[in-house]
């Protein structure tokens, strides 16, 4: 379902611009100066509301994390869910942020400053990110985290799949040696599509499951909440771990 569009939804991310660029790949070039550390880099493409990206930068602290939203309503709430989660404040009742001592910075402002460590390990970007991936430097990401995309069922839409070989292509050239990829869906056919993708590429296959509630794996696993909605309806999750071996 068609998210609401939010009002003043621009100016809301606005405010938290310290915790969004809007240079990613510039970002990429600079992990070190954008987040104070030189950890290694992962990215998830569709972070949604930011369920995923936020209990995985707590539970892998050790490394950094780019968010990807291409709906920009969406990426304001999970930046906006992202500060409450660390403690920077809330939405002030009439518009604009409120700061745990009481400062409000109102719509149409100046941002929010934060502090490197009240920033995190986390930045959100809004965009298309079959587009913004392509400016990536070689070798330049640890993981790639993929939740519950677009299946594209129709037909002719395949190239569309994030996990056509044409994207694992682009995938293996910005990840490191031995970067992986994270894979999840509750749609059986597209899962099949990707072993296939996989299969044909130059990544190997690590590990399968189509039941990932039932596998050994759910000790770890972080769902969103589109997974924990169609968990509820009986659907089971698919998880995939391909490796790259360029």
């Amino acid at each position: 379902m068609r998210m609401k569009k939010k009002r003043h939804g621009g100016e809301r991310l606005s405010l938290l611009s310290a915790l969004t660029t809007q240079n990613p790949s510039e970002l990429v070039k600079n992990v070190e100066a954008e987040y104070a550390n030189s950890n290694p880099l992962r990215i998830e493409i569709g972070c949604g509301k930011g369920d995923f990206v936020r209990g995985k930068s707590v539970q892998e602290k050790d490394y950094n994390y780019l968010a990807i939203e291409k709906i920009a309503d969406v990426c304001t709430l999970a930046v906006e869910n992202y500060a409450t989660s660390r403690g920077l404040g809330n939405l002030a009742p009439n518009g604009g942020w409120m700061t745990p001592d009481g400062v409000k910075y109102p719509l149409g402002g100046d941002s929010v400053p934060f502090t490197d460590e009240q920033r995190g390990n986390v930045r959100f970007t809004v965009g298309d990110a079959s587009q913004i991936l392509c400016d990536f430097p070689d070798n330049s990401v640890d993981a790639i985290y993929i939740n519950f995309c677009d299946p594209w069922g129709k037909k002719g839409y395949a190239k569309r799949r994030l996990t056509h070989i044409n994207f694992l292509n682009m995938y293996s050239r910005i990840l490191v040696n031995g970067g992986k990829v994270f894979f999840k869906t509750d749609n059986r056919e597209l899962f099949d599509f990707s072993v296939e993708q996989v299969e044909e590429s130059c990544f190997d296959l690590e590990y399968k499951t189509y039941d990932l509630h039932a596998s050994d794996m759910n000790a770890t696993n972080i769902q969103t909440e589109y997974e924990r909605n169609f968990t509820e309806k009986g659907f089971k999750i698919n998880m995939l771990i391909a490796k790259n071996k360029k």
